[in-house]
């Protein structure tokens, strides 16, 4: 594919096909018993042979096909420099231990970014052969059908998405500080894929989601899908565990207010975050 630097619709091809191929290397490695497992920053943050073979798989592709622009990967592409203005941000594997247990709740999240910040993003479910796709200005689908945020009219009514961390400490704060909403709201769910979250949220599934200690491959793609389906987001800094965490909020409007309050209750400081301004669709 010759390159195209301003063509979003053939970046957002691109990452749509690569995602589709990378999924079907994971298919290949999902419940296997004999996969090669190390760990990253905690004994419980592991890393397989089957994150390391879909990354490499997602780093030739787009070396191939992209070479003039940069790229940012969980596992061991690290942070390439590019000169076209453009990068890749990678999550070959997201929910890597739902993967290991054989819980079928992982994705591959793959997006594409400029200086104003996610330009086209693809989440890619493989258990499910679910894409979620989004261009900037465009619009946010499903398998090609629009996504809207679902309206929540109370908060008693909402339901929030989250994840928990790998160190203990920080998971034990998270955990206190979640006892000031449960009482509010209608209950929360934690499966482990923070890209499915998001994209779980954009298709109506849930009504909010924060997680904290969560990286940019953890949110580039699924960002982009939540402000094209209409939600609102902000990227947050609170110390947790006894060190300064980042986290991230998305939701409906009214939903997306409720945890900037509480998090803002908390100690947490809003910071910057490249994405477009998006009208909440109710729709």
């Amino acid at each position: 594919m010759p390159e195209r630097r301003n063509d979003a619709d053939a970046l957002l091809d691109l990452a749509v096909d690569i995602a589709h191929e990378a999924g079907a290397v994971l298919r290949s490695y999902f419940g296997r018993d004999d996969l090669e497992v190390d760990t990253k920053t905690t004994a419980t943050d592991p890393v397989s042979a089957a994150d390391r073979a879909t990354e490499r798989l997602i780093s030739e592709r787009l070396q191939s096909a992209r070479p003039s622009d940069g790229l940012m990967g969980e596992e061991r592409a690290g942070d390439r420099p590019g000169s076209s203005g453009l990068r890749w941000v990678v999550d070959p594997l997201d929910g890597t231990v739902n993967f290991l247990y054989g819980i079928p709740l992982w994705s591959v999240s793959i997006a594409v970014e400029d200086d104003a910040g996610p330009l086209a993003g693809v989440v890619y479910d493989p258990t499910r052969d679910e894409t979620f796709a989004a261009q900037r200005g465009q619009g946010a689908w499903l398998d090609g059908a629009p996504l809207h945020i679902a309206p929540t009219d109370r908060i008693g009514d909402a339901l929030i998405a989250t994840g928990y961390a790998y160190d203990a400490a920080v998971r034990l704060d998270q955990e206190r500080m979640f006892t000031d909403v449960i009482a509010e709201i209608r209950d929360v769910r934690r499966f482990g894929s923070a890209a499915l979250d998001l994209s779980w949220l954009a298709a109506g599934r849930w009504d909010g989601w924060v997680e904290f200690t969560v990286r940019r491959w953890d949110w580039c793609a699924g960002s982009l899908i939540v402000a094209e389906a209409g939600g609102a987001l902000a990227r947050w800094e609170l110390e947790l565990g006894g060190a300064p965490q980042d986290g991230m909020t998305a939701g409906s409007r009214l939903v997306h207010d409720y945890l900037a309050d509480w998090l803002r209750r908390s100690g947490a400081r809003e910071v910057s975050f490249a994405l477009p301004d998006q009208p909440v669709r109710t729709g």
